[in-house]
């Protein structure tokens, strides 16, 4: 059974990885087929890593009219889209199979091109294509960062600006490989629906740490987490 913890955010803590999987799954299907009720299409912008490679396939089995999702990406690694490391083909092996074959997808990366030169055209196709969004799945990594906003990195201040009317800005990590495209916060907050999907007790611990932190440079997850305007849903097992 789920239990709710009384955390700042609306935290829902699984028994079991499988619990989650199916809850989550369940859930986003349900977000899904009522945008398309509302409005005839919807929009899901997707994490990568190996943590929502279960519910991907669990929610590619929903009977919805997965022709009307519109798929796009959180962040992506700025690799080849066949490469290993590309969210790209992730969300395609694992997700677009099954009923969801038939979703659109729209990437990020594209072909014989640095990320800094595919700011303007990324967002102004996320713009067309994708927004407003209706749900944004986040991860989170050990070391706090969400997307590919990673802690202290010199480009932080300029995703952060809210002002800044640009869905999307090109990041080169610290310390992890590849360069990237991630949403900004202002484009993740602009979601009607915000879910971050965590497992582990390392990941327990950097969350709870992070629902109690101002220091969002530091620990840029605290930036979708505390911003008044927005609520999250935490689904932990």
């Amino acid at each position: 059974m789920m239990e709710e913890v009384g955390m700042m955010n609306n935290f829902k803590k699984f028994p079991s990885k499988e619990q989650l999987t199916d809850e989550l799954a369940s859930h986003i299907a349900l977000i899904l087929q009522e945008a398309i009720d509302e409005k005839g299409k919807t929009s899901l912008l997707l994490s990568g890593g190996n943590t929502p490679k279960e519910f991907f396939k669990k929610l590619s089995t929903f009977d919805i009219p997965w022709e009307s999702v519109y798929i796009g990406l959180v962040d992506e690694r700025w690799v080849p889209k066949e490469h290993k490391d590309s969210n790209e083909l992730l969300v395609k092996e694992y997700l677009m199979q099954n009923n969801a074959s038939k979703a659109n997808f729209v990437g990020m990366y594209i072909n014989d091109k640095e990320p800094n030169e595919c700011e303007i055209v990324c967002s102004d196709k996320y713009k067309k294509m994708l927004y407003p969004f209706d749900l944004v799945v986040l991860g989170m990594g050990a070391d706090s960062h969400t997307a590919s906003l990673f802690p202290n990195n010199k480009k932080l201040k300029e995703a952060y600006d809210l002002e800044n009317n640009s869905l999307c800005i090109a990041i080169t990590p610290n310390d992890a490989p590849h360069k990237r495209m991630s949403l900004t916060l202002g484009a993740i907050l602009s979601a009607k629906n915000i879910i971050l999907h965590i497992e582990g007790k390392e990941k327990l611990k950097v969350y709870e740490e992070a629902s109690k932190s101002n220091d969002i440079l530091k620990n840029p997850i605290s930036a979708v987490l505390n911003n008044t305007d927005s609520e999250v849903e935490v689904y932990y097992a």
